[in-house]
């Protein structure tokens, strides 16, 4: 294996490919109009008027989450957060959303003029994938769980793939935890099921669990994906983050995979939480020069953080430390 990239490896984890914001966090339960215990792992998207919308998971002090949208001009300051609960779980008709909804992916489907919103339904059974529509982030139209437990970290491409909308997801197994792609032609029934990206065994940053992140970037290269990997340490779990470049008309076929991480936790507010030592983006959205890249993820499932990235730096980052899939 080359291990010429080595050195530029080393420079993107001390945080030279993507920049954190210099007054992380942006939003914490303090900034929340009623009580609630953390806020973090927040949807993120563009608005017709040009506003940032994140849809933040909240964890009430029962341990359930719900779902609570913020709005921003300028998609840094001056969070406009609701003045209640978004998005509650809808038990009576919903009954998988029994123990709260977290973690949304949202994605805007310009063939549906609607957003899709990718969830997780925490059921008696586990959690599971579900999935809701919406035209403004006040009304919801549920489709409900489309991914049986144990499954999470989903999202869906903005547009067909060969003819059918294309759903990212990950499963867990007693062979490990690794990235898939099904596909459907109605967001209901899903099929053609297809695996993606497997979790490396061993001593890897990303070894037995991965999942994705923020909804893949289309690049003419690709679909250009932050995922994260976890490391089991003596002293607990580590989340960290890669990159993947998948093949724009095929997403089950990986065409680079960085060996090493980017982004990990090192801010105090990444490092001490509910979960310790977490940094997990689930929302990010691409600025008016179409290469700017602002990543909304979590720090140790107690806030929301804000990094800025370049897509065109990540690619040429993993043209230098990426290559092919290889045996795992």
């Amino acid at each position: 294996m080359n291990r010429a990239p080595l050195q530029r490896s080393i420079e993107a984890q001390d945080g030279t490919l993507v920049q954190r914001y210099e007054h992380n966090p942006i939003l914490t339960a303090r900034n929340w109009k009623y009580p609630v215990n953390t806020v973090f792992n927040p949807g993120a998207t563009l608005l017709e008027n040009g506003d940032t919308l994140l849809f933040c998971r909240v964890e009430d002090c029962r341990g359930h989450s719900h779902l609570t949208a913020a709005r921003s001009k300028d998609g840094v300051t001056d969070w406009d957060v609701d003045s209640q609960p978004t998005m509650l779980p809808d038990i009576e008709h919903f009954p998988e959303e029994l123990w709260g909804i977290e973690d949304p992916r949202i994605t805007f489907a310009p063939e549906l003029s609607k957003y899709v919103i990718a969830y997780t339904a925490y059921s008696r059974g586990g959690p599971g994938v579900s999935l809701a529509l919406t035209e403004d982030f006040r009304e919801f139209d549920r489709i409900g769980m489309v991914m049986s437990p144990e499954n999470k970290d989903a999202a869906l491409l903005p547009r067909k793939i060969r003819g059918k909308w294309a759903l990212i997801h990950r499963p867990v197994g007693w062979l490990g935890a690794h990235m898939w792609v099904s596909f459907s032609s109605d967001l209901r029934t899903w099929g053609e099921h297809k695996l993606m990206l497997e979790a490396r065994l061993g001593a890897w940053w990303d070894a037995n669990k991965i999942g994705l992140c923020s909804p893949p970037l289309e690049t003419p290269r690709g679909w250009l994906t932050i995922y994260h990997g976890v490391r089991h340490t003596a002293s607990g779990a580590i989340y960290r983050l890669g990159l993947a470049l998948f093949d724009l008309e095929a997403p089950e076929i990986c065409l680079l995979r960085g060996d090493s991480w980017f982004f990990g936790p090192q801010e105090d507010y990444e490092r001490f939480g509910d979960v310790n030592n977490v940094v997990f983006p689930c929302g990010n959205v691409i600025r008016p020069d179409g290469d700017t890249v602002y990543i909304y993820y979590g720090g140790a499932d107690a806030c929301v953080a804000l990094a800025t990235g370049s897509i065109q730096s990540m690619l040429g980052w993993l043209d230098a430390n990426g290559e092919p899939p290889h045996a795992v």
